[in-house]
């Protein structure tokens, strides 16, 4: 039981991370404004998630104002890779623990 709240609050926590990054790609890739207050929103509340990663790769500047953010898109595989093993390790803890 506990395994399992415990397994879901990762889940959850790492979506809602995923989630953020993808959509700060997102709207980076369409060339999102700016000054629009939900997209400042998204790159202030993304931006400690990808400090660990920034100057990795470059940012590719493409045609009408669209960027293409390579590190955040590794950010995204990491944190992807992280969850994971975070919880294939509560995996593995719970079933040493039980045995």
């Amino acid at each position: 039981m506990l395994q399992r709240y415990i397994l879901t609050v990762t889940d959850t926590i790492i979506g809602i991370l995923e989630s953020l990054i993808s959509l700060r790609i997102l709207l980076k890739l369409l060339g999102a404004s700016t000054h629009a207050p939900f997209v400042v929103w998204v790159y202030e509340t993304t931006k400690p998630l990808l400090t660990p990663f920034e100057g990795m790769f470059p940012t590719s500047n493409l045609i009408g104002g669209m960027t293409l953010e390579a590190s955040a898109l590794f950010a995204l595989l990491v944190y992807a890779f992280l969850g994971f093993l975070l919880e294939s390790a509560i995996r593995q803890l719970s079933r040493y623990t039980s045995e």
